[in-house]
């Protein structure tokens, strides 16, 4: 095997700059080079629909300190897109037409938010939110009074809102789905985040479409909806999900995937690629999961971390597969949840521990008496169990999720 003198790491979001730290920290000395097109040093993407959204924060959470990069002899170039990767040549090339040789080459490109293909998609006062610029410029509209209208009652949809009404704003909240987070939680666990937005304060439109955008002067005012009602608008925000940026992956010919939603980059249990020595983590990776025996996409901050972490190893000789489960957390308003494993709501049973009028539960979707995936809500003393749970799949009935000490229960 030939020696690795330097690594490139494409996409300086969370995943990449994970890697690029743990790289150092197992010991390699060659060089490291971060390239992406974000303005900052690498960054967590939670806090911008949390503690900044709603005021708490100036800034996001840094991967590293601003010195690390430096001290640590990683060359890390923001600001700065790569065009094309020549694959053959291991090399990619900048906006600029310079050449990046590599001896090995990790893809962290990250996603994209979705537009919204109706008329007037492209009038001032419509917002996405993924970047830290994004959550300080939507932070500014809010204020009492302000109409705001969310198309999407997804995860960042529901977050949005919460921070929105925090700020004494007037929110609507449109989906074609007819429950918030359908999707991810099923009926009756949506229920209670549904709920919890109308309770305060909320306005739902759920189980209808949006047909266009209308504005004066250039600027939104107001959101059509498929059943005819037109909603007066100040601020829309469209949090209708990510698109895996698979532009260079595509474009150089790499392996893609469609059994994943949005596709993404086919990787192995290792998470390399169809093509030698190159890697792809996080948002876009396509990833074979020895527990589940199928590819699957996670776009949670948590997966990009751990797969940037784990990738390291596999790129300095290691071939170990990556086996995570899936993990995310959300706070609205006061709530606060954890969910740990991958289920289908709709058709693993669900098992309810707790009470969810009162907002205080465990959710458990089982398969075949296996614990899939586990959510808790305002209950924190039990995450380590909950994912011993989730990683072992032992047997265990739903009589003792609801009422033995889940302790006893691994």
């Amino acid at each position: 095997m030939a020696p690795v003198r330097r690594i490139v790491i494409v996409g300086t979001g969370l995943a990449g700059g994970t890697a690029a730290g743990e790289l150092r920290e197992q010991g390699f000395d060659g060089e490291i080079v971060l390239v992406g097109h974000s303005p900052h040093r690498p960054y967590a993407l939670p806090p911008l629909s949390k503690a900044v959204l709603l005021g708490e924060a100036e800034e996001p959470d840094w991967v590293h300190e601003e010195s690390f990069y430096a001290d640590k002899d990683i060359d890390l170039r923001t600001g700065t897109d790569i065009r094309e990767l020549h694959l053959g040549e291991r090399a990619v090339v900048d906006g600029d037409g310079t050449r990046i040789p590599y001896d090995r080459l990790v893809l962290a490109t990250g996603a994209a938010p979705r537009a919204l293909p109706v008329p007037g998609g492209d009038l001032h006062g419509l917002h996405t939110l993924r970047t830290w610029e994004d959550s300080l410029t939507l932070r500014a509209t809010f204020a009492p009074g302000v109409r705001v209208v969310i198309v999407g009652a997804g995860w960042i949809g529901c977050e949005v809102a919460a921070a929105a009404r925090k700020h004494g704003a007037e929110v609507t909240v449109v989906d074609p789905l007819p429950l918030p987070l359908h999707k991810t939680l099923g009926d009756t666990v949506a229920e209670v985040f549904r709920d919890l937005h109308a309770a305060n304060g909320v306005t739902w439109h759920l189980g209808i479409g949006v047909d266009a955008f209308t504005g004066d002067e250039g600027a939104v005012n107001s959101v059509h909806l498929s059943d005819g009602i037109t909603l007066p608008a100040d601020v829309v925000v469209v949090g209708v999900g990510a698109a895996p940026r698979l532009e260079l992956a595509k474009a150089a010919g790499l392996e893609l995937s469609d059994s994943v939603p949005g596709g993404g980059v086919d990787v192995d249990a290792t998470l390399r690629t169809s093509a030698p020595d190159v890697y792809a983590i996080g948002d876009i990776a396509a990833h074979f999961h020895p527990r589940y025996g199928r590819r699957v996409r996670v776009e949670h901050w948590a997966n990009a971390k751990d797969q940037g972490a784990h990738v390291a190893g596999n790129l300095l000789g290691a071939a170990e597969p990556y086996t995570r489960s899936p993990y995310f957390y959300s706070d609205q308003y006061d709530l606060g949840m954890e969910v740990r494993g991958l289920a289908n709501p709709f058709t693993d049973d669900l098992v309810v521990r707790g009470d969810l009028a009162a907002r205080e539960f465990t959710a458990f979707w089982t398969r075949g008496g296996r614990v899939l995936a586990a959510m808790n809500v305002n209950q924190w003393d039990d995450g380590d169990t909950l994912q011993a749970l989730v990683d072992q799949r032992g047997e265990v009935s739903a009589d003792d999720l609801r009422t033995k000490p889940l302790a006893d229960l691994i």
